[in-house]
């Protein structure tokens, strides 16, 4: 693969996963983002907060300096704090997503072998994309099962609906065969 087609395909799944993660906020009440089931599990608020520290400490000065910033107190991403409203918890989260697309943005195909560090461990900046890609994926596949659960039964299915695969697949069956990355199809539909 072209490190021109790896680098537009990674923008767009990162920008498909914090679409996902924004449509199923978008489906909550304000008080149920900050919602846990229990002592033990992490309501979509902390999770926020911790995605957003993360690519902060990752992404800021991402060629130049170790991913895992002195400044960054993971441990405070999971306590409750002073974010207490939605408005304050979209801004943290944008915050993490403008940091990361600032990073990726500028990127080059031929930087895409370059070492760089998290936890001073040396990471291809491939590696490293690849690597924060499937974290985020993680938190938001759980933002979205939390948002489900809190939903209950009117909650509005964000890719393929229960026992719609057949009409699903006669329809994308019925297009012309291409070469494309799935996230352009999917990111007009979830506008």
């Amino acid at each position: 693969m072209n490190g021109e087609v790896y680098l537009k395909s990674m923008r767009n799944q990162f920008l498909y996963y914090k679409t996902l993660g924004e449509k199923a906020m978008d489906q909550l009440e304000p008080e149920q983002l900050f919602t846990t089931y229990n002592t033990d599990t992490n309501s979509i608020a902390t999770i926020v907060k911790h995605l957003s520290g993360n690519m902060l400490s990752r992404w800021t000065n991402f060629l130049a300096e170790d991913g895992e910033k002195p400044w960054r107190d993971r441990d405070s991403e999971f306590e409750q704090d002073i974010i207490v409203d939605r408005e304050g918890l979209m801004e943290k989260w944008e915050k993490g997503w403008s940091c990361l697309f600032e990073a990726l943005d500028p990127l080059r195909p031929e930087q895409l072998s370059d070492i760089v560090y998290i936890r001073n461990e040396g990471h291809t900046v491939m590696e490293a994309i690849n690597r924060q890609l499937a974290h985020y994926c993680y938190h938001v596949g759980q933002i979205i099962y939390a948002s489900k659960l809190l939903k209950h039964d009117d909650w509005t299915s964000l890719s393929v609906p229960k026992n719609s695969s057949k009409s699903y697949n006669a329809a994308k069956f019925s297009e012309e065969r291409t070469i494309r990355n799935f996230t352009e199809e999917e990111l007009k539909r979830l506008k």
